[in-house]
């Protein structure tokens, strides 16, 4: 692909003001009368010596409020909002469980509980069954209410995951 000094000029102000290269291959086709290959437009700009420009980086999304509580017994999403199909009028108590949108390496599912005194735990249910729970505190260990409230939750979210 060869350009006239004007041209090339020309098409160097467009890369500089920010151009992406596909919009580069329609403008040289549409002003020029040039049609290229992608590798062709490519190595055309690599001769122009001009560097492309990366795209902007996206705005950090504004800080979110402070989440509120999550409802007692009901499940929340990783943002602490209750996550569709919760119960919000779920069993009194305050074990609330959150299940991975991205689960842990070697199971079919995962997630946190955090029971009623503020203890947080890793669960987890692995490839052949098996469940597990990773409490950050070794030896910590939550009461028998709360591990009856968290295999009542954990249970209903089993079966909408149709494990």
């Amino acid at each position: 692909m060869q350009l006239t000094e004007a041209q090339a000029q020309e098409a160097r102000r467009w890369l500089e003001d920010g151009m992406k290269l596909s919009e580069f291959q329609k403008r040289l086709e549409k002003d020029f009368g040039l049609k290229g290959t992608y590798m062709e437009v490519r190595l055309l700009v690599d001769d122009l010596r001009v560097e492309l420009k990366d795209p902007e980086p996206p705005k950090a999304p504004a800080p979110a409020p402070a989440a509120a509580p999550a409802p007692a017994g009901g499940l929340v999403d990783a943002a602490g909002a209750p996550a569709p199909g919760a119960a919000p009028d779920g069993p009194a108590g305050g074990v609330s469980i959150t299940v991975d949108t991205v689960t842990r390496p070697g199971t079919l599912t995962s997630g946190t509980v955090k029971f009623s005194d503020g203890q947080s735990a890793q669960w987890y249910l692995d490839q052949m069954g098996r469940f597990g729970m990773v409490p950050p505190v070794r030896g910590y260990r939550p009461s028998q209410e709360d591990l009856q409230e968290f295999q009542m939750l954990l249970d209903r979210e089993l079966q909408k995951l149709g494990i």
